[in-house]
């Protein structure tokens, strides 16, 4: 497959382009985070230098976060001058792997394959371009200033979206988006088609929940990149967003503000237990309201789903730091819960059974720190750590600042458990022996330490780096990219890592996985200029209220303590 060529793309100035309600203001969240450096200590003296240089040179223009018109490419001279990091030598290497993974459509790059494996003999689905799997390769061209390749991402899946949809004889949503495509080369007939999966060909057969809310989240990283205030606005991308939020927006039985779903709707997308209200689903929910509500037109077909997203976003952020937060007050009160509570004064509204709070949580939850849990529901709440959701929670602001803060604290206190020798472990910890068989069916793939069920995953390096960034505390981030650069190209860029501390390449994780490749090149640009963070960052709206509630980690014990 070539390369990305030069000719067609172009470098785009970068311009302040959506509402002030959504911008992510890094000199004021680095101001308020100044005053707590007592207890991150992360953030060294040199960490802290080389966000204030790069803040600096933001409020020098006008809270512009991802300069197009200035590359931030690591294969450019420009980058090493102003660039306090040192380019590692791999950088060139995953730049050139990156571009090997490009898909092309009548001559038009449209996005990236899973993996780029020869050594593989299965191809199965990894040949596709998949949506979620595209965004931190998407993320990598935007901050290296080549747009073209994600605009036309954009609008071929949103082109798809109009397809009907059929799973035998079962007619999906009109919005729901593919889970991935791919491109068909008649050389004979010498035309392109494209072939899109809905969930029809998936394993299990489910429908990816999180593709609708990845396209909105793409689409307002490329506007707030770009300054193309065009392709947001257009009638198809309008429609595109109208259509994701009817769909999720729609009325029906639910007595939650969060999004009812079924195992495997996810980046988890075998069977893990995470059935019901996940975490990562509700985050990306949450972020992708946001990013509609700022990208929508308020013409007659618009303005009718103005009302109804603030409400839910108000109504979804009571709802999850009210019940899906865990810090070690609130762990304590869980334990202490009384139930059968028949009222509206009820405190565990759930109804949920002490003795069913699992050994391990006890051991784990450190003095100071805390998680949004994996789920919540009628009796039951699953107290695994998944990393994407809580690094999302951070991003969207679906956290509050002390929360933010304080999942950050927790990733320091158990680093060995989260993080051990490849980064990140997509979940914590691992579900086994009669559990697992119970939970994910006897899953071959997914035993105890691999895969999902509690795997290393590198491409989640860019999630955290980008959390990292927004809390103010990089030094995390930048430990966890040195851990990863010792094993990654040796390793020819695997899918994921087996084993509790992620030792191993996993049994069977593709070799140069696209994710992983751009998820490290993202998190290196974003550390080399922090303003890279606001195309994936939103700042808190202030009409949200946090709940007021006092507890551990929201009130700085003594770091002696």
């Amino acid at each position: 497959m070539n390369g990305f060529k030069g000719p067609g793309l172009r470098k785009v100035g970068s311009h302040s382009s959506l509402s002030d309600a959504d911008d992510h203001d890094l000199s004021r969240l680095h101001d308020r985070h100044i005053l707590s450096l007592d207890r991150q200590r992360s953030c060294d003296e040199r960490s802290m230098n080389e966000l204030s240089i790069s803040v600096r040179a933001i409020d020098s223009h006008d809270s512009v976060y991802s300069p197009g018109g200035m590359r931030s490419g690591f294969s450019t001279p420009s980058s090493s001058c102003r660039n306090p990091f040192e380019p590692h030598p791999i950088i060139a290497e995953a730049w050139e792997a990156l571009r090997r993974s490009i898909v092309y459509f009548k001559g038009e790059p449209v996005g990236t394959i899973a993996a780029f494996d020869h050594a593989s003999e299965e191809v199965l689905n990894y040949d596709q371009v998949f949506v979620r799997d595209f965004v931190p390769s998407a993320l990598a061209f935007l901050m290296n200033g080549e747009p073209d390749i994600v605009k036309n991402f954009l609008l071929k899946t949103v082109y798809l979206q109009g397809w009907e949809k059929r799973i035998d004889r079962f007619k999906l949503g009109e919005g729901a988006m593919p889970a991935s495509f791919k491109v068909l080369h008649d050389p004979v007939r010498r035309i392109d088609n494209l072939v899109a999966d809905f969930g029809e060909s998936a394993i299990g057969r489910v429908a990816p929940v999180d593709s609708g809310f990845w396209w909105i989240i793409l689409l307002r990283a490329y506007t707030k990149s770009t300054g193309d205030l065009t392709l947001a606005e257009s009638a198809e991308c309008q429609k595109g967003i109208r259509l994701i939020l009817a769909l999720c927006l729609s009325e029906g039985f639910d007595t939650f503000p969060t999004l009812l779903c079924a195992d495997g709707c996810s980046m988890i997308d075998r069977r893990m237990g995470i059935y019901g209200y996940p975490i990562e689903i509700q985050a990306l929910f949450f972020m992708a309201l946001r990013c509609a509500l700022a990208m929508l037109k308020h013409d007659t077909e618009g303005k009718e789903f103005v009302e109804p997203i603030v409400k839910r976003l108000h109504a979804l952020s009571y709802h999850m730091r009210s019940y899906f937060w865990l810090d070690f007050q609130q762990l304590n009160d869980i334990y202490r819960y009384k139930t059968e509570e028949y009222s509206h004064t009820a405190v565990n509204k759930f109804n949920v059974i002490p003795d069913s709070i699992p050994d391990w949580v006890f051991d784990f939850m450190p003095t100071r720190g805390g998680y949004f849990i994996g789920n919540v529901s009628p009796a039951r709440m699953d107290f695994r750590w998944f990393a994407l959701g809580n690094c999302v929670a951070i991003l969207s602001s679906l956290a509050t600042p002390e929360q933010s803060m304080a999942v950050m604290d927790l990733i320091e206190e158990r680093w060995e458990e989260l993080v051990g020798e490849m980064p990140l472990k997509v979940t914590y910890p691992a579900i086994e022996n009669h559990e697992w068989r119970i939970v994910t069916g006897c899953d071959p793939k997914n035993t105890r330490w691999s895969y999902h069920n509690g795997g290393s995953w590198p491409v989640l390096l860019w999630l955290l780096t980008a959390a990292c960034i927004k809390t103010g505390r990089p030094q995390i981030a930048r430990r966890a990219i040195e851990l990863a650069e010792t094993r990654l190209l040796k390793d020819s860029w695997p899918e994921y890592y087996d084993g509790k501390s992620g030792r191993y390449v996993g049994k069977q994780a593709r070799k140069f996985q696209t994710w992983s490749i751009a998820g490290y090149l993202v998190a290196k640009m974003m550390l080399e200029d922090p303003s890279h963070a606001g195309m994936v960052s939103l700042e808190e709206d202030k009409a949200m209220k946090p709940l007021i509630k006092r507890s551990a980690s929201w009130t700085c014990p003594d770091p002696a303590n």
